[in-house]
């Protein structure tokens, strides 16, 4: 087995839409003007029944606010760099419930399960490593490295 095409940590369409719609929130939020879902779709492949329900639960959370009327959208609350990624996956996939020992614990399973937790710890640590404004930062230089020529 390829270690390399094993995916541990799964990456769900709700936590990865998520994170493409903020992405796309941060890079704006210098300007101070809302985007709407269709500007953000424009930009990102993201289903406009499943952005709605996203925006709506970011906006529950207090991550983004909703403006009405004309020049109405999405924006964020805080700085891009105050909302870690590890913040917004913990809010899109819901607290994870600790699993009860169902049998007693053995030496072995003792084991097992301190090893899975390092794997945990240190993937959070990842993830709360990183926030909307590096994301944004790394596009940027990316997009500068390959300029894109359109005709």
């Amino acid at each position: 087995m390829n270690s390399q095409n094993y995916a541990l940590l799964d990456l769900s369409s709700k936590v990865e839409y998520a994170l493409l719609a903020l992405l796309e929130l941060a890079s704006h939020h210098e300007k101070k003007v809302p985007l709407t879902m269709g500007e953000i779709t424009s930009k990102q492949p993201i289903p406009e029944r499943y952005l709605e329900q996203i925006l709506t639960n970011l906006r529950r959370a207090g991550v983004v606010q909703s403006q009405r009327g004309s020049k109405g959208g999405f924006i964020l609350v805080r700085e891009p760099w105050q909302i870690t990624v590890l913040e917004i996956v913990t809010l899109v996939e819901g607290e994870r419930k600790e699993k009860e020992q169902s049998e007693a614990p053995t030496l072995e399973r003792r084991l097992v399960h301190e090893i899975w937790e390092q794997a945990n710890v240190a993937s959070m640590e990842v993830l709360n490593r990183y926030t909307l404004q590096d994301l944004c930062q790394e596009r940027e230089a990316r997009l500068q490295q390959s300029p894109m020529y359109y005709i």
